[in-house]
């Protein structure tokens, strides 16, 4: 898995673990990302893209 989706551009953010006792500890997120093959141009072309943009993907068009 890729650290960043190359559609959206989503990458590691940063922050901290938080304990009962309010003790702050360093740590990351991570997007969830998966390698896809998507058709783009007529070309079949593999990306790293996350889980929200999969969704968005397959979506239907909408019409304005």
């Amino acid at each position: 898995m890729a650290g960043k989706c190359e559609v959206c551009g989503k990458h590691k953010t940063f922050g901290h673990n938080v304990s009962f006792s309010k003790r702050r500890t360093n740590r990351d997120w991570k997007p969830n990302t998966h390698k896809k093959h998507l058709v783009i141009g007529g070309t079949m072309v593999r990306l790293n893209i996350c889980t929200r943009c999969q969704r968005t993907l397959s979506k239907p068009a909408r019409m304005a």
